[in-house]
């Protein structure tokens, strides 16, 4: 494969096997390192590849909760694994999910923690709900940080399950007691002041880079006529970062009578929203297009942040989004496409395709079966 980019930059999974997912009783499928299409009509299982290639980098789904959904109806445990290339060499990875729970392996030894799993393979994933990144709910948002950050910074996941475990745990103290101990509330507040600080830090600097990142992106896209720039929303107030821990602790205090009323905990970065703006102006009231566009920059921006920070290029997955592109933005993706990364695309036609790369794997899908590869 001809390469503009340093071998070793170049990360890619050379092989997948499925058994159990979703409406796959078994396949047993060989990538190409670059360009890899998944061709068929909806609803055969296009997507279901790739939202097993997801699952295989950040042991979930992304279309999902539950982990039952992604098991075929007439089984009780799945496996998904691959061998993945990547500059230290080749790569086994596995995920069983067994009634007794999940079972994840790196070079077929056991993983304790997942944060001992997780970014050993890099994905970046734009499919059409991307699109309401912007004007989605804060979760989404959340949730979008969440995936990214936790695949190049693992402790990060680390900090959130702590804070998130305290939380849970201070949550169901309130509910469960009309009378509370304040001795006892304020031991759980200072694990919580100390967790969500981490978390709070994690995301600064990680929406620092990306921001940095995107606006290149965002200025090329738009031919040079927009300024993207995007904005941590903290529940907790940021102006002295320096004394985050102090003011974490009184914004606490100060909503402690709340928190009592309402029995839940009403400030923390589990509140948190991040917002955009385009030349100064909420993204929100932009249009359609800048809306596309803002997300495509986002996309590209965590490929080459992902890049600066392993030193390898990430897997790109699109998940049937170049129909909801238009020809200035599907050709941007496409540029990125041919800089050796390896990409993945579901498609119901080649129509929008028309500028790929010669060398290229296209796979048919119908019904759970790969009818060809070509």
């Amino acid at each position: 494969k001809p390469c503009s980019l340093p071998w070793y930059l170049i990360m890619w999974l050379q092989s997948l096997k499925i058994k159990h997912f979703r409406n796959y009783q078994e396949a047993d499928i060989d990538f190409h390192p670059g360009l890899n299409v998944f061709l068929g009509q909806n609803a055969q299982g296009k997507t279901n590849i790739l939202e097993a290639v997801y699952f295989l980098a950040l042991t979930r789904s992304h279309r999902t909760r539950s982990d039952k959904d992604l098991i075929h109806f007439t089984e009780n445990d799945l496996l998904v694994s691959g061998l993945l290339e990547k500059k230290t060499g080749k790569v086994p990875l596995d995920i069983n999910l067994t009634p007794k729970g999940r079972i994840t392996k790196v070079n077929h030894l056991k993983q304790s923690k997942l944060s001992d799993y997780i970014g050993t393979m890099n994905v970046v994933l734009f499919a059409p709900e991307d699109l309401q990144l912007i004007k989605g709910s804060p979760s989404l948002r959340r949730k979008f940080i969440d995936i990214e950050l936790g695949q190049i910074k693992p402790v990060y996941l680390s900090d959130l399950s702590n804070y998130n475990h305290v939380l849970k745990q201070r949550n169901a103290y309130l509910k469960a007691n009309d009378k509370v101990d304040e001795t006892f509330l304020t031991v759980l507040d200072e694990q919580l002041v100390d967790y969500g600080c981490r978390v709070i830090r994690h995301r600064l600097d990680f929406l620092q880079k990306l921001e940095s990142f995107a606006q290149d992106k965002h200025w090329d896209i738009s031919q040079n006529l927009e300024e993207l720039t995007v904005k941590y929303l903290s529940s907790i107030p940021l102006h002295q970062i320096d004394n985050l821990e102090e003011t974490y602790r009184s914004s606490l205090l100060s909503s402690r009578k709340r928190d009592l009323f309402k029995k839940n905990t009403g400030v923390g970065p589990h509140r948190d929203d991040i917002a955009f703006f385009i030349n100064q102006m909420d993204a929100n009231f932009g249009s359609q297009g800048q809306h596309r566009s803002l997300v495509l920059s986002l996309k590209l921006a965590e490929i080459k942040l992902i890049e600066s920070i392993t030193k390898e290029t990430p897997i790109l997955l699109l998940d049937d989004v170049m129909s909801e592109l238009d020809n200035n933005r599907q050709l941007k993706l496409l540029e990125t496409i041919s800089q050796d990364i390896q990409t993945f695309i579901t498609t119901t036609t080649l129509e929008h395709l028309k500028n790929l790369p010669q060398d290229i794997k296209i796979f048919t899908i119908q019904q759970g079966q790969i009818l060809s590869q070509s």
